[in-house]
Formats: C-alpha cells, sequence, structure tokens
C-alpha cells in the first residue's frame, strides 16, 4: 500500500530536503528514520518537490510504500514522536497504488518573506529577509505581472537546474503587505531551480527604484541569467503545498 502525510518543517538546521552522500542533515534523512521505526522496516520518501538548504515547507507532501498495516493515528502520532522539534507530520491518508507526491502534482504553491523595516529583527531572522529601504509594493506589482502566464524563465533558472524545459506557467504571483512584512505568494504548474528566489531579487531592485516595472518584462524576453536580480537567501521561502486531481 501507499501512503502520503504532509510534512511540515523548519529549514534553518536542515541542508535540504534530499538524501546526500555526505553526512549533513536533512529533511528526507530524519523522516525516513522516523517512519521506518513506526513501519518497523526501511522506508524510502518520495516528496511534491525539493527544498534548498535554509527553506522551510508549510505543507510539503510526501508517500512511502509499505507492507504493513497501521492506523493512520500510528504514522501520525508514531512518526511525530521519532521526529525532532524542527519536522512535524501534519496529516496521514492511504492513496492509490498509482499515486505519486512528484509526478501527481499540478501545481505547487510557494511564499516569500520580506521584513522591510529600516532595522534587522533577530527574531525574524531565519524567517524572512530583511531589507532595510522601504519598497514600493505597487512598482513590483507591476513588475511581476508580465511574469504571469506560461514563459520560457531561462533568465531565472540555476545553472544547476536539472529540468528538462525551461518553460512555466505562472498562474499568479501575489505581493500584498502587513505591518512591516511584505508576503510575495507564487502558484505555478512547476518552478526551475531557484526560480522564485531569482524573481524575488529582481523584482528587488524594481521596489527599490533601481528598475522599472518593464525591465522584468525585458529581463524575462532577454532569457539571461546575468541579466535578472540576485538569488535571494533561503531563509525568506516557504513551500506551501502541492495541488493534485487525486489527493
Amino acid at each position: 500500500m501507499k501512503i502520503a502525510l504532509g510534512v511540515e518543517y523548519l529549514g534553518t538546521n536542515f541542508h535540504g530536503w534530499q538524501l546526500q552522500t555526505s553526512n549533513v542533515r536533512t529533511v528526507q534523512q530524519v523522516v525516513e528514520n522516523a517512519l521506518s521505526i513506526v513501519a518497523d522496516h526501511r522506508v524510502r520518501v518520495f516528496c511534491s518537490g525539493r527544498t534548498d538548504a535554509g527553506v522551510h515547507a508549510i505543507c510539503q507532501v510526501i508517500h512511502f510504500e509499505t507492507g504493513v498495516k497501521r492506523e493512520d493515528k500510528a504514522w501520525l502520532f508514531g512518526g511525530n514522536v521519532n521526529l525532532p522539534t524542527d519536522v512535524n507530520f501534519r496529516w496521514v491518508r492511504q492513496v492509490g497504488d498509482d499515486f505519486h507526491a512528484r509526478f501527481d502534482a499540478v501545481a505547487r504553491q510557494y511564499h516569500y518573506k520580506i521584513h522591510n523595516t529600516k532595522t534587522r529583527s533577530s527574531l525574524l531572522a531565519a524567517y524572512s529577509l530583511w531589507e532595510p529601504i522601504t519598497l514600493d509594493l505597487e512598482m513590483m506589482k507591476k513588475g511581476a505581472k508580465c511574469l504571469v502566464g506560461a514563459h520560457d524563465f531561462s533568465a531565472f533558472r540555476a545553472q544547476p537546474c536539472q529540468a528538462k524545459s525551461p518553460i512555466k506557467t505562472i498562474e499568479f504571483i501575489k505581493l500584498s503587505k502587513t505591518a512591516d512584512e511584505i508576503l510575495l505568494d507564487f502558484k505555478a504548474n512547476a518552478f526551475l531551480h531557484h526560480m522564485v528566489r531569482n524573481i524575488v531579487g529582481t523584482l528587488l531592485k524594481v521596489g527599490r527604484g533601481e528598475e522599472s516595472p518593464q525591465w522584468v518584462a525585458k529581463v524575462l524576453a532577454g532569457k539571461k541569467r546575468k541579466h535578472a536580480g540576485i538569488t535571494v537567501p533561503a531563509q525568506g521561502l516557504y513551500f506551501v503545498q502541492a495541488f493534485y486531481n487525486n489527493l
């Protein structure tokens, strides 16, 4: 049988989601260890979208296969007992044998948080990007508008990206502000490596007044990574959820 779970984690002290050959701490490692204890056999999990070092998840979706029978609460609460405090299972359910957390996802959603205030915050440093320059949210919204839809996002693609095609479809980019926090909300059918962080770095230049909103469209059309903004730090990025037709 196949079991799916929703996983929440604080990425600060992890070297990303994926298992690595070097002896470093990863989310996949601790999740598999916890589930293996409950299953009483070695468990291998598959996720809806791998995250880099320092990136957080509100609800990563995973699945694994097992031949043992356990009640849902055993996977959920038994798993959580064996997880470190910076990882948590939020829900569990049995899925069909044809379900795959990665390949069945029809869309994914990310948030990026910016702490936009003149003074830095020690409490928020691990959860958001500090930007001391007051950002023009309306100009950033205009710049983001040209990125919505199906485009070649080569200009926002990291060099190690293994995606077969740079063409992705962004359903929306929403920007909002509450007190000193700016939230950028992205939903797309899929994302390239560092795509969200590179888009945020590009929109920051618009928000600071260094570039016009029309410049973003030129960067997109040019398809050159060197013409876009910087890759912003990982701590402001959150994997929010994956969307499925069969879950």
